[in-house]
């Protein structure tokens, strides 16, 4: 009888893998309709948007997932990963035990890692407690309560974990608490909205399944592996014999950290500046980013103008985006120029590029080098966001908490919110498909 209950705690523990997996939502174009009654026709802000500047736009956050996300699984599948392993040690090696008693269906060493994650969270650790909140709400080895589930997600998120911050609003919000609900949406949205990058978004990737079985969980865990895996070593073989494709989707994988990979700028300037070599265009957009951001090289924006200046020169309409921000930012170029700015911006846009729409809806906003027009920012932020774009569904979500170009919505609000929230760096793990 016995076995027979730990036996459902590991189907139960397998789920929740499942979940940590799986949990990302990718954007995807949708409708999204308003009736005249939605839009706010007051507009005062009450400082909501005190910033002149093109801070929305801005530089994304130089920080490394697992800084942005402390507790992150991510460490435990890398090999290089020690210095984050040392600073929270009780705690990964009880997620080490766990996936590998999830994988070999070994209730003892369930336990032990149950136990281990237990006295981690006694001591005060705030990632240990999160997984606690989850242990006590899927009953994993352990009974089920739902109030030490909560206090235990409650102390995690005070402690900074985001798991239990996207819990406790999934929680809030299932509840129809929407008051508490948008003020932690309204938090992870921000730190996701300051990790995105400039003007290039994430290939779409399919997320990791953990199976019951112990033989399906190897073949998932082996994709894993980065640049131990089969596929992964066809593609640099082929990029090393010089095919400009292959060289373009090496620089992606380590740009973006897919496949197992940790971001590696470095590597990825150095595959993309190989295709660009080979006439490989789309390299020269992401050189352009690269070069603004300093990511993995020092800052250039002289260089990030001329990458960006040729990408739009070759067609890639995105680039123009790049442009733009140099201009409104006055990187790499004479002086400020928002004029400027908006003409490129208007260039992505009539192209039909999303980030295009939202960037037009940013100077609107603000009132940058134009009549300050909230009815036509909510426009060019509506059209960004029915196509996708993520940062769209964040100012979407602000103007309904505010209520400012929109009627103030609150349970709205955390719908865009958590449309953002859920593409931060902790759903990090279904990048490694």
């Amino acid at each position: 009888e016995e076995m027979r209950f730990s036996g459902h705690r590991i189907i139960a523990l397998s789920l929740f893998i499942l979940f940590l997996y799986v949990h990302r939502v990718q954007a995807r174009p949708f409708v999204l309709v308003l009736s005249k009654d939605d839009l706010n026709s007051g507009y005062d802000d009450n400082g909501a948007y005190e910033s002149s500047d093109f801070d929305d736009f801005g530089e994304s956050d130089s920080k490394s997932e697992e800084e942005l996300d402390h507790g992150s699984w991510r460490p435990i599948f890398e090999p290089n990963a020690s210095a984050f392993h040392a600073a929270s040690p009780q705690y990964y090696s009880g997620l080490h035990k766990i996936l590998a008693a999830a994988s070999e269906g070994n209730t003892i060493l369930m336990e032990e890692a149950v136990s281990e994650i237990d006295s981690s969270a006694s001591s005060g650790d705030p990632h240990a407690q999160s997984m606690m909140g989850f242990v006590y709400g899927i009953g994993m080895m352990w009974e089920t309560s739902r109030a030490k589930s909560i206090l235990h997600h409650h102390f995690a998120a005070e402690g900074g974990n985001m798991q239990s911050k996207m819990a406790l609003a999934f929680r809030y919000l299932r509840q129809n608490m929407y008051d508490k609900a948008v003020q932690l949406y309204a938090e992870l949205a921000v730190t996701a909205v300051n990790s995105f990058l400039i003007s290039k978004d994430s290939p779409v990737v399919e997320p990791i399944r953990i199976h019951i079985g112990t033989e399906e969980n190897k073949e998932a865990l082996r994709k894993s592996r980065g640049e131990d895996d089969e596929d992964f070593q066809i593609l640099e073989y082929q990029a090393q014999k010089g095919s400009p494709a292959a060289m373009y989707n090496m620089g992606l994988l380590y740009y973006f950290g897919l496949k197992g990979l940790r971001r590696d700028h470095a590597k990825a300037l150095y595959w993309f500046s190989k295709a660009v070599e080979k006439g490989e265009p789309m390299s020269m957009e992401f050189l352009g980013e690269i070069y603004a951001r300093g990511a993995g090289v020092e800052r250039n924006y002289d260089k990030a103008l001329e990458c960006l200046t040729l990408a739009a020169k070759g067609g890639l309409y995105s680039a123009f985006n790049g442009l733009g921000y140099l201009y409104v930012k006055g990187y790499g170029v004479h002086k400020r120029n928002y004029t400027k700015a908006r003409e490129y911006f208007e260039r992505a846009a009539d192209n039909e590029d999303p980030s295009g729409h939202y960037n037009l809806g940013v100077l609107y906003l603000k009132g940058i080098g134009v009549k300050r027009d909230v009815r036509l920012a909510t426009k060019y932020f509506l059209v960004a966001a029915n196509a996708g774009q993520p940062k769209a569904f964040y100012q979407i979500g602000k103007m309904f908490h505010t209520g400012v170009g929109l009627k103030k919505n609150l349970e709205m609000a955390t719908v865009f919110y958590k449309l953002v929230a859920e593409r931060g760096p902790w759903s990090s793990l279904s990048r490694w498909a």
